[in-house]
C-alpha cells in the first residue's frame, strides 16, 4: 500500500479531528476528547504547521499527527523547550499497517532538522520504545504532577540534547478540555454512543 505524507493544510482539519474522534472513541474513556484536543492545539500558540501531517492512500485521508511546543520547568524556574508529541490517529481500518510509524518518522526527521531538541510522550511503552524512546525518568523529568511511570517517555533528538535539562514537563493548556467545551464542540459530529473504555489509562501508566 502507498502511502503519502505531507503537511496538514486548513482544509483538512476537520477530516483529521474525525480520524482522531474515531481513532480514540472508547480507547481510554466512555467518548473521547482529543479531537477538541486537536483543534484546541491548531489554534494555540504550540502549534507548528511543519509538525502537522496527514498520511493519504489513494487521495484519501486515512491518519494525522500533531506535534507541538511544550516546556521542561527546572527548579530555577527556567523553561527548557522540548516538543510534546500528539494526538496521533489512524482510521481503524488502516490500523496496524505502519501508518502511525510512517508519520512518526517523518515528524523525528522534521524536528530534528528544525533544531529541536527533545519529543516528550505519553503512550505504549512496547510500541514507542523502537522508534528510541526511553522512560523520562532517565532524563531527571516528571510529569507537572512530579510523577513517573514507563508510559511517559522521552527521545532526544541529537546526542545530549537534554544532558543540562531535568525538571517538570509541561504541555499546552488545550490539553485541558471542559466538558461543557466537548458537549458544545461534538455538536459538529455525527451522533456516537458512549460505551466502557478498551483500556485502563492507569495500567498503561503503571505498566
Amino acid at each position: 500500500m502507498d502511502i503519502l505524507i505531507q503537511r496538514t493544510k486548513p482544509k483538512d482539519f476537520r477530516i483529521t479531528e474525525n480520524i482522531t474522534r474515531e481513532a480514540f472513541w472508547n480507547l481510554f474513556k466512555p467518548g473521547c476528547d482529543e479531537h477538541l484536543v486537536l483543534h484546541n492545539l491548531r489554534k494555540s500558540n504550540s502549534y507548528i504547521s511543519e509538525l502537522d501531517l496527514i498520511a493519504l492512500s489513494e487521495n484519501t485521508l486515512i491518519g494525522n499527527i500533531i506535534i507541538t511546543k511544550a516546556n521542561v520547568i527546572d527548579t530555577q524556574s527556567k523553561e527548557h523547550q522540548v516538543l510534546c508529541v500528539g494526538p496521533i490517529s489512524v482510521l481503524t481500518e488502516f490500523q496496524m499497517k505502519g501508518i502511525g510509524t510512517k508519520l512518526l518518522n517523518e515528524t523525528i526527521a522534521i524536528a530534528k532538522h528544525l533544531g529541536y531538541s527533545a519529543m516528550i510522550l505519553f503512550g505504549h511503552p512496547e510500541y514507542y520504545h523502537r522508534f528510541g524512546f526511553v522512560n523520562a525518568q532517565n532524563y531527571g523529568i516528571t510529569t507537572k504532577d512530579g510523577m513517573n511511570f514507563e508510559a511517559f517517555m522521552v527521545l532526544e533528538l541529537y546526542p545530549n540534547a537534554l544532558a543540562a535539562v531535568s525538571g517538570k514537563f509541561f504541555e499546552d493548556k488545550a490539553f485541558e478540555t471542559k466538558e461543557e467545551d466537548l458537549n458544545e464542540f461534538e455538536k459538529l459530529f455525527s451522533i456516537k454512543e458512549k460505551g466502557k473504555a478498551k483500556i485502563d489509562i492507569n495500567q498503561l501508566e503503571t505498566k
